[in-house]
């Protein structure tokens, strides 16, 4: 599907603040409400809108250590791509697993209490999942976007 300037500004807006009302949303893009809304809709329908997200204060869920994990394969079969990925997706504190190109296979984002609970999710899950080689991390200081 091709999106127009107005269906760019509309995802622009809806990034930015998913709880924009219609009205308002309508109103930015230059539209009525109805045209807003079936466009708003297609959007979602065609898939290209695949959900809206709160985003948290992980502070408040004691969840204040970020982490950006390197993580290395040593074995490429898809069983053992699969496995790693299902058992990764179940771990508590995974934020996003993106696979990527470069030293790494994946790129883990998480959050934990603290040092000691990354020490203990560290040691007990991220080394022991399958085909895990090698895990490099890197503390999140500031998040700045």
């Amino acid at each position: 599907m091709t999106l127009d300037a107005v269906d760019q500004q509309i995802l622009a807006i809806l990034r930015r603040n998913a709880r924009t009302s219609n009205v308002e949303l309508a109103r930015e893009v230059g539209l009525t409400p109805t045209p807003c809304l079936r466009r708003v809709r297609r959007l979602e329908r065609e898939n290209i809108i695949r959900g809206y997200h709160a985003d948290i204060d992980l502070s408040a869920n004691n969840r204040q250590l970020r982490a950006v994990i390197g993580v290395r394969l040593g074995q490429h079969q898809k069983s053992v791509v699969a496995k790693f990925r299902r058992e990764i997706a179940d771990l508590e504190g995974i934020d996003a697993v993106l696979h990527v190109t470069g030293n790494f296979d994946y790129l883990v984002l998480a959050s934990v209490a603290d040092l000691p609970a990354y020490e203990k999710f560290h040691a007990e899950h991220l080394t022991n999942l399958p085909g895990v080689v090698q895990v490099m991390t890197y503390i999140v200081m500031d998040e700045v976007v």
